[in-house]
């Protein structure tokens, strides 16, 4: 049974700040210890909810309040291995949420009842000059780190030079990345049984569009030039680099993240939220 929950909510909108302090104030008289991100502790009244940051958040379960940005930046910084997330869909899109505010007490609920399933989403690992980044659930994206400055690359898989490519960037992209950066620069979805390593160019101008690997690849970014490379994670986590010789390493990443799921219905949340959204 969990006995310590998390909560991680967007600070820019009332409604779910006001959401974040009714949930603490439930799972509170449910004995549950509660835990909020700092950020919000000036923002909400959770008088018995303790504020730690994210980085601090050891707990087991954690409910995010917002959109995908909100549960790729709580993936990004949690203590690994991360605890599995209930995701609250106040986003534009919350692929990656599970349920909507006005089902949030109901889910909770059912989470105490340990009513629910557990889906585990593979992680990516980069390593640049022997230094390790943080994972990424859904994709590592390299650049020039200036707009329309054409990155000229050289892909590798376990070593060995597979093509060059000439684009505005590369995204090195999870099965749940597919339907995020790489799936907006044309990629393909994947299907969620297909556990892969998706490789697509932004704004190509050779005739190349995704590659698809096996997670068991080394897939290896060469940048011929120019002399700097900006590397971003999940959208969220930044990293500058400037030699003559760079390079990134992209492998399976040892972690996952988890997700508290009721219905596992991969294409009818493709269908609702993303594809088709505003259709029906």
């Amino acid at each position: 049974m969990f006995k310590t929950t998390g909560i991680v909510a967007r600070y820019d909108k009332e409604k779910a700040l006001q959401l974040a302090e009714e949930l603490s104030e439930h799972l509170n008289s449910k004995g549950i210890k509660v835990f909020i991100e700092d950020t919000l502790a000036d923002k909400i009244k959770a008088v018995e909810a303790e504020a730690v940051s994210l980085k601090e958040m050891k707990t087991d379960f954690i409910i995010t309040i917002g959109g995908d940005g909100t549960i790729l930046r709580t993936c990004l910084n949690t203590p690994k291995p991360e605890p599995p997330i209930l995701g609250i869909n106040m986003g534009v899109r919350g692929f990656l949420t599970e349920v909507e505010p006005k089902d949030a007490h109901d889910a909770v609920n059912r989470v105490l009842k340990n009513d629910f399933i557990i889906e585990r989403c593979t992680k990516l690992s980069a390593e640049i000059d022997g230094e390790t980044l943080p994972d990424a659930l859904n994709d590592v994206v390299i650049s020039a780190g200036e707009p329309s400055k054409i990155l000229y690359t050289e892909i590798c898989k376990d070593g060995k030079p597979i093509l060059k490519c000439q684009a505005d960037g590369i995204i090195v992209a999870t099965q749940t990345g597919s339907t995020g950066y790489s799936l907006s620069a044309g990629g393909p979805v994947l299907d969620k049984s297909m556990d892969a390593i998706l490789v697509t160019p932004i704004c190509a101008l050779t005739v190349f569009r995704s590659l698809v690997f096996p997670t068991n690849s080394e897939i290896t970014l060469n940048v011929i030039r120019p002399t700097q490379m900006l590397v971003m994670i999940d959208g969220n986590y930044h990293h500058m680099k400037s030699e003559k010789e760079l390079s990134i390493k992209v492998t399976k990443a040892k972690n996952v993240s988890s997700f508290i799921r009721f219905e596992n219905d991969f294409y009818e949340r493709l269908s609702c939220r993303l594809l088709f959204q505003g259709t029906r």
